[in-house]
């Protein structure tokens, strides 16, 4: 599944560049103000575990997840239960996600956003920049270490943070030699789609405390965000859960206190 989102990714980006070119992004981008703040990365290193709540419609292990997408309602929604930075899937395919998405959610809530997508080029790294997001994912699995030390090192550049994501041990030790400061560990394994927290909490170790670590995946309860809490675990991402919920705010409200 993950080589066909890859190559999804990369016929989506052979289109992106007909209708803009690289040159024409940089361009665009170098118009914006340009900061070394990272508010992403600043949301995310309060003394509580901090909750980045994702804006998603479907996944290519569930399907449809959501057929009343008001995503700008749920981005609110997100910001006024006190999530601390929103998660945007922008990949159309197998998760139905959209640029426009990113864009104006990035436009509308004060807290920041990730553009949450299967970055291969550094054209993607433009992009997101210029359409409003404070962070980036770069997965470990999908990239040569050559590639993810520039993507990183790009990403910084503009003033965006990254999520490098990984899924063991070995992927923890490559993020940490190419310089993350953020370091995301996908309970999801993306073979089976079989999920555990307990592959974050085994991983913790892993990371120094001077680095940020997120789990992500398969959080569900209360209990699972205090069990991660009490394991150092800095941030927890959740998207199906809060998706799937009627009363987010609420949701949100009982993970944060449990």
């Amino acid at each position: 599944m993950l080589e066909e989102i890859v190559e999804k990714t990369q016929e989506r980006l052979i289109e992106s560049k007909k209708s803009k070119s690289l040159d024409q992004l940089k361009e665009e981008v170098q118009k914006l103000e340009i900061t070394q703040d990272f508010p992403f990365k600043k949301a995310l290193s309060e003394d509580e575990i901090s909750i980045i709540a994702e804006v998603k419609r479907a996944s290519p292990s569930k399907g449809l997840i959501a057929e009343d997408f008001d995503y700008l309602a749920i981005a609110k929604e997100y910001e006024e239960a006190g999530a601390s930075a929103i998660s945007v899937l922008t990949e159309p395919y197998f998760f139905k996600g959209s640029n426009d998405y990113l864009k104006e959610i990035s436009q509308c809530v004060s807290i920041p956003t990730l553009r949450k997508d299967f970055v291969i080029d550094e054209y993607m790294i433009w992009e997101a920049k210029a359409l409003g997001a404070s962070a980036v994912l770069l997965i470990v699995s999908i990239l040569s270490i050559v590639e993810l030390k520039k993507f990183l090192d790009l990403a910084h550049d503009l003033g965006l943070s990254a999520i490098v994501e990984t899924h063991d041990g070995d992927e923890i030790r490559t993020a940490l030699n190419v310089g993350a400061e953020i370091i995301g560990v996908n309970n999801r394994d993306l073979t089976d789609f079989t999920v555990n927290i307990e592959n974050s909490i085994s991983l913790r170790r892993c990371v120094s405390g001077d680095v940020i670590f997120i789990s992500e995946s398969g959080i569900k309860t209360p209990e699972d965000v205090r069990k991660l809490k009490e394991n150092d675990v800095d941030a927890v991402l959740i998207g199906e859960t809060l998706m799937k919920s009627d009363d987010k705010k609420s949701m949100i409200l009982e993970l944060k206190n449990g």
